[in-house]
């Protein structure tokens, strides 16, 4: 039996789900599919020089998990630039992840926001101690880092 994929944590979801070669009609291109989680793991580790270990943490995966996710998404996207293939962005196993994270210190209580995509905080920035986890609003559970 297969294990069941962990959904990724997407930080990041735009608008566009669509790239195709200029000049050539859509009825003559050929598509090939890149997931959402793809399309994350090229954002953190090529677009934002993330270290893989890094960006398995912000999605919530492992690091060889994001390696073979960046691995698979740019043989999808060098067959497209190659080829002369459209891409189409679309499924994949993820979630959109909370529009603000919320950590805490365990040494002064000290709460505060982090943006997406910047990985998880050294220390904290009142008493510069590095104990701190992330706090999750929503269902009033916390996430430890």
């Amino acid at each position: 039996m297969v294990r069941p994929k962990k959904n990724r944590i997407v930080a990041f979801n735009p608008n566009v789900s669509y790239f195709k070669p200029r000049g050539i009609p859509m009825i003559d291109l050929i598509e090939v599919c890149l997931t959402v989680d793809e399309r994350e793991s090229i954002r953190l580790a090529d677009l934002l020089g993330m270290p893989h270990e890094e960006a398995g943490r912000s999605m919530g995966v492992s690091r060889s998990t994001v390696g073979r996710i960046i691995q698979r998404a740019r043989k999808v996207i060098a067959d497209a630039l190659i080829n002369g293939k459209a891409i189409k962005i679309e499924g994949g196993n993820y979630s959109i992840a909370d529009e603000k994270r919320i950590f805490i210190c365990n040494n002064c209580n000290n709460r505060w926001e982090e943006s997406h995509g910047t990985g998880r905080p050294q220390n904290c920035p009142s008493c510069n101690d590095e104990n701190c986890y992330r706090i999750n609003e929503h269902n009033g559970g916390n996430l430890e880092l």
